[in-house]
């Protein structure tokens, strides 16, 4: 690959990696440890990630299960995931904390696939402004490279987008399917 094209493919290949996180964290009727990963606990004053402060397991299908080191931590985990807003109300028996994932309503189901899509559109519109920008970087070049090499980096570059496209309209599928699956 021309490392005049490099930078601008890893771009993409970042909003992809920026899509798929952020797909983890949409629930799908199902528990999934992805949806508190963004959840930060003050634990001694410092903000960490739910991991950080105990062990989180799926113990069944829709229940995410969070056992704290120290007993005094329960308290805080439930602060935190409450403020996170994720939709559901940790319960806990002073030892664990459990999260019952409700099974999703088919309404619930569509806006969540609305939602996918939506954020797989924001991200094909991110890697063609990225493609934009490198067109434009590889026009100022005319000057030091033959129009020819500026065509083959266009050419290069555009087989990138298109595959990229491909990529991000596979995985918004692939969620869907996911949230739709009962």
């Amino acid at each position: 690959m021309d490392s005049r094209l490099k930078p601008y493919v890893e771009k993409m290949s970042k909003t992809l990696s920026n899509l798929e996180e952020e797909f983890k964290t949409i629930r799908a009727g199902r528990a999934n440890p992805a949806v508190i990963s963004k959840v930060r606990v003050d634990y001694y004053g410092s903000p960490v990630p739910v991991s950080q402060v105990g062990n989180v397991t799926v113990p069944e299908a829709r229940i995410l299960q969070i056992a704290p080191w120290e007993p005094n931590m329960i308290k805080e985990v439930i602060k935190a995931i409450n403020m996170a807003d994720i939709g559901i109300n940790p319960t806990t028996d002073g030892k664990v904390i459990r999260m019952v994932f409700p099974e999703l309503t088919e309404e619930r189901r569509k806006d969540l696939t609305k939602d996918v899509k939506k954020k797989g559109e924001a991200a094909k519109v991110a890697v063609r402004n990225i493609r934009r920008d490198a067109d434009k970087s590889f026009k100022k070049l005319k000057d030091e490279i033959s129009e020819d090499e500026v065509a083959d980096l266009q050419d290069d570059l555009q087989k990138e987008t298109d595959a990229k496209i491909k990529e991000i309209d596979k995985m918004v599928e692939e969620k869907s399917k996911d949230i739709l699956t009962v």
